[in-house]
């Protein structure tokens, strides 16, 4: 729980948190060293010098630190733990439910586990989907339009296959849909995500959440003009929030324009652990205010009450989390720094 400069207690629920092996034991191809060197890249470029990490830590990180990171040095009441398989990768899988659910069943007050799926597997996927729901009883999923699959380059929101699965999603309760709409890895193709096909999904699949993460980034433009009239969208808050630190003003400009189109409600936070830990990208967030004349242009203001809705309260109303009885069941299960 993060503790304001004046005593007041924010629960913080992290939308957008990983538990990865980008290790080289774990890496298939060049591709795998390609995809985890980037992430290591932006990790470098965004943070402040003394949170950096050593790359063999960055690779592969153990249980004990991402509670660390996200628990006992960190803020986060709570983290949404994203999976993001990347086979044509990686062996074992990028960052998979299962090793993700070992780790989690640690500390079950603290996670909540998405899966991932890929229509392009057919009635593979729309299987592996029931099996998501009855092993480990989701509540959400991971897109990632432009993950490789055989000759295969990227896939779409509205294609017929998508479809088929978002109906599935739909009949099971899995109401949450976490889209990586944001800035390219490589080797992935930029194109391959693309906001459009939000449009179509949000529009044809009402009864779900789209939490678009990264909130669109290089397209925040686009985002928002889709995401003000899809009254089921929502922004993720990933990537954006290191540039915090590295270009304020460019910060400012982004939740200005979120804030304007979209409003309060509809804003997620997510630190994208482990490129980042949320420790300082709260702190420094808890501080910030929108530079005074973007927000006299906007007309829109960043407060307190509205930090506190972005930190965690927007995230637990789409998960049907009781903040006052979460809070009590955490005091009774205080952080174990003995865990370490």
């Amino acid at each position: 729980m993060y503790k304001t400069p004046d005593g007041k207690e924010i629960f913080v629920l992290d939308g957008h948190v990983h538990f990865w092996d980008g290790s080289p034991e774990n890496q298939s191809n060049i591709h795998g060293k390609q995809f985890i060197d980037c992430f290591y890249a932006y990790h470098t470029n965004l943070s402040p010098k003394e949170e950096l990490w050593a790359k063999a830590r960055f690779e592969k990180y153990t249980e004990d630190d991402i509670y660390r990171d996200l628990f006992v040095d960190g803020p986060d009441d709570m983290a949404i733990i994203q999976s993001t398989y990347l086979k044509d990768f990686y062996k074992n899988g990028f960052s998979s439910i299962e090793r993700s659910t070992s780790m989690a069943r640690r500390h079950p007050e603290r996670f909540i586990v998405n899966g991932s799926f890929d229509p392009r597997d057919g009635e593979k996927a729309l299987e592996y989907i029931h099996y998501m729901k009855e092993t480990f009883d989701i509540k959400g999923v991971k897109m990632y339009t432009a993950e490789w699959n055989g000759d295969s380059k990227g896939w779409a929101l509205n294609d017929p296959s998508a479809y088929k699965c978002f109906e599935l999603c739909d009949k099971l309760g899995i109401r949450n849909v976490h889209v990586h709409k944001g800035p390219t890895i490589i080797p992935l193709s930029k194109d391959a995500f693309s906001v459009d096909d939000v449009d179509y999904a949000a529009t044809d699949f009402q009864n779900l959440n789209w939490i678009v993460e990264h909130c669109g980034l290089p397209r925040l433009d686009d985002f928002c003009w889709i995401a003000t009239q899809e009254t089921n969208v929502y922004a993720g808050l990933a990537v954006a929030m290191p540039f915090i630190h590295t270009r304020p003003r460019y910060f400012g400009e982004v939740m200005a324009e979120l804030l304007f189109w979209i409003g309060e409600d509809k804003i997620l936070f997510g630190s994208d652990y482990a490129i980042w830990t949320p420790k300082w990208l709260v702190e420094k967030f808890w501080n910030y205010q929108i530079p005074e004349d973007i927000a006299a242009e906007r007309g829109v203001q960043l407060t307190d009450a509205v930090k506190e809705k972005i930190l965690g309260l927007n995230a637990a109303r789409l998960y049907d989390i009781d903040v006052a009885a979460k809070r009590a069941q955490l005091a009774g299960a205080p952080v174990q720094i003995a865990a370490e």
